[in-house]
């Protein structure tokens, strides 16, 4: 690796652009890092590049796409560079410098923390213990772990399957001949064989860290064959107390083998990535194979600061990667190929089979870390996810403001009986279902849902204006171009256009039509705004079905009873109850009817009933 230019002062003074212009003319056509400094001689940004004067004078010679990209152009006051042998070498060192200086304008690494290993000490009695230190301390050290509680119960079944000693005596030759250690609890529940007076040889003790070291190596299936056959030779030895403790082994290490993703046993050494990001931060996933069980799973993040590609998010978690674990493999599974090249390995875009499986395995790992993020992060602040869902309403619909009130009208009939309408109203994305509102449509006859859309909506504005109350920042119609058309005329007719957002949701595909626009836009099945559309049209479906069934059982079952004033909703259910049924009312003289209503709304009933004969006789 060459270098030039590595020494970084801590104060530049201020260059002009024809400074900067000649520094980068001269730069040379190599691979390499380069640092830009603002005029405090503070390092802004780091990037690394296949052809330094390429990429230099690229940010110079053109007005950016991005803005904050442009910021940094004019913030640049002088810049550095590194010459080195190679990509990969760049990579490096730029991995190196940003975690130095930390540059406000480069992407970082979020929450740089340790993960957690499992380490085997180098000992004369090795330990196996759970650690954050990294991995150069000595020992043999396995993992890292995404998650602390994985971590702890792979150690728990390490020491469930083998008498492995847990204290921290230094133990030695010297130590053992001269009785410094004594034994302890452990020793005596079986759960270490006495390491502290030499009760086992280190030979015997060994056998044990191989085996541990083979199982957190992923090699399981080679030991759960030793086990199943040391299992079967002492069985025939006919030492079966000595059998079922290694079939204890060996059930231990089966029921740790199946808690393992298996997805082929022809993959030996692969490395896994994919990437998936939102509106803050790249999520990059690491998954790490061998003899075809995934051992190792994390996920990194990277907040987005200029207009990085996904490529260049993925040579900086590769390279991130190899410095943490310190371990090279030859092939890597990629979604996209890097911007960057390594030495010694091939990358790989599978279309189908089990590296594709394993692609799906990563993001959808990685996709659970962002949705983790989210949600811890909204269980925080609840109105953060408000918000966000609220800014993505209002560039989806194109508003001028926050949707906070937003109203949704649906029309139910059936064969034009009964026709009515619904209003539901969502504040802050939620409903509100005290403002819900239903209509009997007053004006319409016959099955005519445009005609129906547009009754309603002026009834219900125009009460709103009148009675001074706010409007909604937007409204949805439940249909296609003929509601919306509807609406447009309603709201042109009240003055409203202009002032609240209309667009119509079409049934079939999920289509949202603008009122002038023939062409309709079509949201992101995944998106919130469309979760929070969809969650509206049914509310609005459903609440008004149930008021066009209720109007129909109600009509269902009224009776003359009902037409009777002075006779309520308990004479009625007495009368019924005692005469059985509505004829039989009909036919009872006016002095059984007396004898259980009493003289006075006996007459009411009997009046009121005789005379619906007397006009059923007249028109027939």
């Amino acid at each position: 690796m060459a270098f030039c230019n590595r020494q970084i002062c801590k104060f530049y003074p201020m260059n002009t652009r024809e400074d900067l212009k000649e520094k980068v003319s001269m730069l040379p056509n190599s691979p390499g890092v380069y640092l830009y400094y603002d005029k405090e001689g503070t390092v802004i940004y780091v990037g690394k590049a296949k052809n330094l004067h390429r990429r230099v004078s690229s940010y110079f010679n053109r007005i950016h796409p991005i803005a904050r990209t442009n910021i940094l152009v004019r913030n640049i006051c002088d810049l550095r560079y590194t010459v080195v042998g190679s990509e990969e070498d760049a990579l490096h060192l730029e991995n190196s410098l940003i975690k130095q200086y930390k540059p406000r304008y480069n992407v970082l690494l979020k929450d740089d923390k340790s993960y957690p290993w499992i380490c085997v000490t180098k000992e004369s009695y090795p330990r196996v213990l759970l650690t954050r230190k990294t991995p150069d301390r000595g020992g043999k050290y396995y993992g890292p772990y995404s998650n602390v509680q994985m971590a702890r119960t792979v150690l728990e079944l390490l020491r469930e399957i083998y008498p492995i000693r847990t204290c921290h005596n230094t133990i030695t030759d010297e130590t053992v001949g001269k009785g410094r250690n004594r034994i302890c609890l452990q020793y005596h529940i079986k759960n270490c064989l006495g390491c502290c007076e030499g009760r086992i040889s280190k030979e015997d003790y060994g056998k044990f860290i191989d085996e541990i070291r083979q199982i957190l190596n992923g090699d399981i299936q080679q030991l759960c064959d030793y086990l199943k056959d040391e299992m079967n030779s002492l069985a025939e030895q006919l030492r079966f107390e000595e059998a079922q403790e290694v079939k204890e082994k060996y059930l231990l290490v089966e029921k740790y083998k199946a808690k393992s993703v298996i997805v082929s046993a022809q993959i030996h050494d692969l490395d896994v990535y994919s990437v998936t990001s939102d509106d803050d931060s790249y999520y990059v996933n690491h998954i790490h194979v061998n003899n075809g069980a995934i051992v190792q799973c994390l996920t990194l993040e990277y907040r987005k600061k200029l207009d990085e590609t996904v490529e260049e998010v993925l040579s900086l978690a590769i390279a991130e990667i190899n410095n943490k674990f310190a371990r090279r493999v030859k092939e890597i599974v990629v979604p996209v190929m890097p911007d960057s090249d390594f030495e010694g390995v091939t990358f790989t875009i599978p279309q189908r089979g089990d590296k594709s499986k394993l692609l799906d395995i990563s993001l959808r790992n990685a996709k659970q870390f962002m949705l983790d993020k989210l949600k811890h992060a909204e269980k925080l602040n609840p109105e953060q996810r408000v918000m966000r869902t609220l800014t993505t309403m209002q560039r989806d619909f194109r508003l001028s403001e926050l949707p906070r009130h937003i109203e949704c009208f649906d029309n139910s009939n059936i064969q034009g009986t009964n026709p009515v309408a619904s209003c539901v109203v969502f504040k802050n994305a939620k409903p509100s279902k005290r403002d819900y509102r239903h209509f009997n449509i007053k004006t319409v006859v016959g099955p005519d849902d445009f005609a129906s859309m547009k009754e309603v909506l002026t009834r219900r504005y125009t009460r709103l204006v009148n009675e001074g109350e706010p409007l909604p920042q937007l409204v949805i119609v439940d249909g296609g171009k003929g509601q919306l058309s509807a609406a447009v005329e309603a709201f042109d007719a009240m003055g409203l256009r202009g002032k609240i957002a209309l667009v119509g949701i079409a049934k079939r595909l999920e289509e949202i039509f603008f009122p002038g626009d023939s062409v309709p836009l079509y949201i992101d099945k995944n998106s919130e705004s469309l979760r929070v559309v969809q969650h509206l049209r049914d509310e609005a479906h459903r609440f008004g079905i149930t008021h066009h069934r209720n109007r129909r059982s109600k009509g269902q079952t009224h009776s003359m009873l009902d037409d009777i004033k002075g006779i309520g909703s308990v004479s009625r259910e007495t009368l019924i109850k005692h005469f059985r049924s509505l004829k039989r009312v009909s036919d009872a003289s006016i002095e059984e009817i007396a004898a259980v209503m009493g003289p006075a709304k006996a007459r009411l009933i009997y009046d009121a009933l005789h005379a619906e004969k007397s006009d059923e006789s007249v028109d027939g």
